[in-house]
């Protein structure tokens, strides 16, 4: 930052000040001072000659200066409520005042007096609806807004000097006189007494000057910022991060202070007082800037005796100070985070709700915003396409990053460093960061170097290089990024750097320049300055530096003159005689080594050859300056609205001889115009001789001017209106060359030649200008035009994402492709089913339409869409991706594709290999191969039966394998009833399916013949165990004898356990003795298990004979009567268990298996297979 003193108002009578205070919303100057003077004064800024000339280069005049009658004594307390627009004022008698402004005046409102003490300070809270008032004797009061008192408390023994309210309005923080500070709650309850670390080895008694608590109002700097201050007379001050911090930022300012501020934004605390000069025995008045980090940012040495009191005013561009009886205005250019690049001004800001700062990328040309949130964002410097963005990494590592960015944010490139990045400069081609004590230099890659770059990650070397300030590079080391020498102290520190592309030059603090060869990086030169540089520029010609240093003083640096210093010694470089004072800013012209412009307090000057041209009014930053223009941005305004930037805030200023040369050519004319420039040659004013020459149409002239600035197209031009006969037609051809469409076009139709103003505005993309030309006019070739201009109006929606309307251009263009698009984009898929309709077969589009359903999943549209091109094998491979693989082996059955089979196998034992066996089943079923999946599924219920799972688990999936057995059965039947055709067709199909069937299945006749059995054996074990349960023993009995038939399924011993059981239970000991016999006689049993049946066995048949009771009913011993008289193997009937011997019974549909009628009337579903009955 930069600080200057700008304007002095006197007090009338030579009153001396005590106070000051700056209203933050309406801008009143409140100033207190001795018998009992009040003022209220306001700056308003006036609009002079020029209208362009805004912020603090605007001449500002007092609009109010009332003097306000009241108090009797000195005034010592000034206050302002800008929430409620009350100025709030005490003196030395104790006596308060508010004041309230009432149609442009203001008025006393309220009047208080404790007339026992005098009023030390006085802060309203955050929202303005408080007031807290201490008073040297210990008493406290809290008020509302409206005058109420809302509590009072006396503080024995103690004496106050200080108050600040905390940021939320929770807690008061008091100042006593001997400089202790106590926290309050905003109940007036005692919580802690602050640490005070600042006075730590002060001896003497030290009185505290200020205490200020930023209130977050406009966002922090950064997260966790340092925000209260706490200052002493002495010249000590901690920064605190909150009233507990136990860490806070330490500073001796070295001088007697009178009065702290923040500014708006908590990122400048002001530091107001007086220090003893070096020279003399006087004190100093001064005023000294820090960061909330203690980073001391400048001094301002003010004239008169005493300094009182200062303030900020709103926008923190100005600062007012109490000094005797004046009031010195000093105005101040903020460091902004800002850069220039490629027509586009980037800038950072901090908003309050965000802990990010915004970087705002503001496209000057084109007027387009791009917003990009930066943690941490320390600076921002551009240089051509480019800028960088430094910040620290978001982590614990203490690293920083250097980003690379375009012109509208993106970042294309970024390193890690260890230096902390205090100064960075860029050039076309590296970019440049500087710690104090190192400096670190990185080739970075342009656009077209990115976009083919090796993604290895390596850090290449020669791009990226480290030296320590006291190294002395030849240039041929640094390839070896090593920071930790980075860190290494020197006696010397880095104050400043600048770079262009053959020349880099580091300032240091003791006035030497160290000059370094780009890119090799070695230390050519050092030079020695008298005077510590703050900012330097090398010109174009990398001949001639620019330093301002640290008091704002402009001089130059010719880096290769030779000169004779006073040694007698001939040595390189010569600082010249030439100086400018108040400089803040300056920029060489890119294409002309003697021409610069410079920042003087609120005046710009250009210079030629260190002459200077008249001054022009402004406070704008220098953005660039070339073709004799400067383009420059009002940063101050663009920050109160910083999201809104506006085009008012950009200047385009023309220097001398460009304004010099208009003036001639306006008012002169051309032959001597042309004298002038040839006298005071550059390619821009010879651009703009050959602009006036075409405007009158003196293409000799113009295409001489031409010539002499090097534009080839614009002699081309010249050429080709010399071939034009009509000198309408060369008016109207100037027109359009000096962007004047409308009056081309307008010239164009007045010659009839409507075709010549339809292709401007074609070459201009107005293609809805373009519509209206071809509908108002006749002739060849409309159809075709009108066709054109649709389809570019389509592509005009459909770039801006406006499908809809895109759909409507693109149909009246018969546009099938981006037609198509447009559907896609719009899920509108009737809309493309449609278009596969309509479209001829082995259309170019089918092939992307049927890509686009099957991106959707829509495998049916999508196969309809490839079978229409006759992309059959694109059909197949959609299906198989979609995993529609029924409807692929259609495909490939219907057009011979062989393939299918093979992939599906390798596809299925790619499964299997991953133990997918359930998705395998799924493929092989989806696919219609349901011998396979029944094969697997069969594999599985085996697996889970001897396991011993749970039974009906394994009864599911012994239906479920069955069942695909079916579907094989139905299959067959169904391909071999399309594939037979004619009269006898059904006999042929039937015989056909059987043969096939018989064919397919030699090896797995018993699987498709046995296919029910795993069903049926978990269907009665389950069934038989059910009926023990429930108390039908006898039915349990008979359901476990169908069950010996299933001893390859389920385990005999359990079979004949659970006959034993049931058997036992229903009395039959008969049939209960053969179980036992059975079980003992199992060679799979265990010998402890065996021993253990015949236990049971002895113990049952002891007291029972081994007979049937003759109640028990038992179905084996008459279907064995039954086989014996010849009857053939009889079923059983799955809802009781027992064997069918009715000759009327019901048979399920699905799985052919039957039962008693009787029993199925209350059933809904087949109790083997599930399957709904109908």
């Amino acid at each position: 930052m930069f600080i200057y003193l700008s304007k002095k108002i006197a007090i009338p009578n030579n009153t001396r000040l005590r106070c000051v205070s700056w209203n933050q919303d309406q801008g009143y100057i409140a100033c207190g001072g001795e018998d009992g003077l009040l003022k209220v004064l306001k700056l308003e800024t006036t609009t002079g000659k020029d209208a362009k000339v805004k912020g603090l280069a605007a001449p500002s005049n007092l609009s109010m200066n009332q003097t306000l009658e009241g108090h009797s004594g000195a005034v010592q307390v000034v206050t302002w409520n800008q929430h409620y627009q009350k100025l709030t004022t005490s003196d030395q008698y104790g006596l308060i005042i508010v004041w309230m402004l009432y149609k442009g005046s203001w008025y006393e409102e309220m009047i208080n007096n404790r007339n026992k003490s005098v009023v030390r300070s006085m802060k309203w809270n955050a929202d303005g609806q408080k007031i807290c008032i201490v008073y040297e004797d210990g008493a406290v009061i809290v008020g509302s807004v409206d005058g109420n008192r809302i509590w009072g408390k006396e503080l024995k023994g103690l004496q106050l000097a200080h108050v600040e309210w905390s940021p939320d309005g929770k807690l008061l923080l008091f100042a006593m006189l001997n400089g202790e500070i106590q926290t309050y709650d905003n109940t007036g309850n005692f919580v802690s007494k602050l640490q005070i670390y600042c006075l730590t080895n002060v001896t003497g008694a030290a009185h505290v000057a200020g205490i200020e608590w930023y209130n977050g109002e406009y966002g922090y700097v950064e997260a966790n910022c340092p925000c209260l201050s706490i200052c002493y007379d002495n010249g000590r001050c901690q920064i605190m991060r909150t009233d507990l911090d136990d860490n806070p930022i330490l500073i001796d300012t070295g001088m007697q202070v009178v009065k702290i501020g923040w500014n708006n934004s908590g990122a400048v605390l002001a530091v107001a007082g007086s220090q003893k000069a070096a020279s003399q025995d006087k004190d100093v008045n001064v005023v000294q800037f820090y960061t909330p980090f203690g980073e001391h940012l400048r001094t301002l040495k003010v004239p008169g005796k005493q300094m009182y009191s200062s303030a900020w005013e709103a926008g923190s561009l100005r600062i007012a100070l109490a000094v005797d009886s004046f009031i010195y205005f000093a105005n101040i250019r903020p460091d902004y985070k800002w850069g220039y690049c490629s027509n586009t001004v980037v800038y950072a800001f901090t908003k309050p709700d965000r802990t990010e700062n915004c970087v705002v990328f503001w496209d000057t040309k084109n007027k387009e915003r791009y917003i990009k949130y930066v943690k941490n964002l320390l600076s921002v410097t551009a240089c051509g396409d480019f800028c960088c963005l430094a910040t620290k990494a978001d982590d614990s590592s203490g690293q920083f990053v250097l980003v690379l960015c375009n012109s509208i944010g993106t970042p294309l490139d970024s390193k890690y460093i260890e230096i902390e990045p205090v100064y960075i400069t860029m050039t076309k081609t590296h970019i440049i960061a500087a710690s104090k004590e190192a400096f670190y230099t990185w080739q970075f890659k342009t656009v077209q170097k990115l976009t083919t770059m090796d993604l290895a990650g390596k850090r290449k070397a020669g791009s990226e290089k480290l030296y320590h300030i006291d190294d002395v590079p030849s240039g041929a080391g640094g390839d070896v990024i090593d920071f930790n020498k980075a860190f290494a102290s020197t006696q010397d520190p880095i104050c400043c750097i600048c770079a262009a592309d053959r020349m880099l030059i580091i300032g240091r603090e003791s006035g030497t320049l160290n000059r370094y060869q780009m890119p090799i990086v070695a230390l050519s030169n050092k030079h020695i300055l008298n005077c510590r540089p703050h900012q330097m520029a090398l010109n174009c010609k990398s001949a001639r530096l620019a330093i301002i240093d640290i008091s704002g003083v402009l001089t130059f640096f010719d880096v290769d003159t030779r000169v004779t210093d006073a040694n007698g010694q001939e040595v390189l470089g010569e600082h010249l005689k030439f100086e400018r004072k108040d400089v803040w800013d300056m920029k060489w012209a890119e294409d002309n080594p003697e021409l610069f412009s410079m920042m003087e307090k609120t005046r710009m000057y250009i210079f030629r050859n260190l002459d200077p041209e008249e001054p022009i009014l402004s406070s704008g930053y220098i953005c660039r300056f070339n073709d004799l223009e400067i383009k420059a941005v009002l940063l101050d305004e663009i920050m109160k609205d910083p999201d809104f930037p506006n085009k008012e805030n950009l200047l385009e200023l023309e220097i001398k001889s460009l304004r010099d040369s208009r003036d001639l050519l306006d008012k002169v004319g051309i032959e001597d115009a042309q004298q002038f420039i040839e006298d005071n040659p550059h390619p821009r004013l010879w651009r703009l001789l050959a602009e006036t020459a075409l405007e009158q149409l003196n293409l000799q002239v113009a295409e001489q001017a031409f010539v002499r600035c090097k534009d080839y197209q614009g002699i081309e031009f010249v050429k080709r209106l010399g071939n034009l006969q009509s000198e309408t037609m060369k008016q109207a051809e100037v027109a359009a060359y000096f962007n004047r469409f409308e009056e081309a076009e307008r010239m164009y139709l007045e010659m009839d030649r409507r075709d010549l103003a339809v292709n401007l505005r074609k070459k201009l993309g107005d293609w809805f200008r373009v519509v209206q030309l071809l509908k108002t006019g006749s002739g060849g070739g409309d159809d075709v035009q009108l066709e054109e201009a649709w389809n570019a109006i389509g592509d005009y929606y459909a770039d801006r994402q406006k499908w809809n309307q895109a759909v409507t251009y693109y149909v009246q263009g018969r546009n099938q492709e981006r037609l198509a698009e447009c559907h896609y984009m719009l899920e509108d898929y009737s809309g493309l089913e449609k278009m596969v309709q309509f479209l001829p077969e082995n259309h170019k589009l089918l092939p992307d339409i049927a890509g686009m359903f099957v991106t959707v999943g829509m495998c049916l549209q999508a196969v309809e869409a490839y079978t229409k091109c006759n992309r059959v094998k694109q059909a197949i491979d959609c299906c198989v991706h979609l995993n529609q693989w029924n409807m692929a082996i259609d495909l490939a059955k219907q057009h011979n594709i062989k393939e299918i089979d093979t992939l599906l196998a390798k596809y299925a034992q790619h499964l299997l290999e991953k133990n997918k066996t359930l998705n395998a089943i799924e493929l092989y079923r989806k696919a219609s191969h349901y011998l396979e999946a029944a094969k697997l599924l069969f594999k599985i219920a085996d697996d889970e039966a001897k396991k011993k799972s749970k039974p009906l688990r394994v009864k599911k999936l012994y239906v479920l394998a069955a069942l695909l057995i079916e579907q094989y059965h139905e299959h067959v039947k169904t391909s071999s009833k399309s594939k037979s055709k004619g009269k006898t067709r059904e006999a042929t199909s039937a015989l056909a399916g059987l043969l096939e069937e018989d064919s397919a299945s030699i090896s797995d006749t018993k699987l498709i013949d046995n296919a029910w059995r795993g069903a049926e054996a978990y269907h009665f074990y389950i069934l038989a165990q059910r009926q023990l349960y429930e108390g039908y023993v006898d039915a349990a009995m008979n359901t476990t004898l169908q069950l010996r038939d299933y001893d390859d399924i389920i385990d005999p011993a359990d079979i004949y356990a659970l006959l034993a059981l049931a058997s036992c239970a229903n009395r039959a000991f008969g049939t209960c003795s053969k179980a036992f016999i059975k079980l003992e006689s199992l060679e799979t049993l265990p010998t402890e298990n065996r021993e253990q049946y015949e236990q049971l066995a002895l113990e049952i048949f002891t007291k029972h004979t081994p007979k049937d009771s003759k109640g028990a009913r038992n179905d084996a011993t008459n279907y064995e009567a039954l086989l014996a008289e010849g009857e053939s193997k009889l079923p059983t009937c799955i809802v009781t268990g027992r064997t069918l011997v009715d000759y009327q019974f019901w048979m399920c549909g699905t799985c052919k298996h039957c039962a008693y009628e009787s029993e199925i009337p209350n059933k809904t579903s087949c109790p083997l297979c599930h399957s709904t009955m109908s």
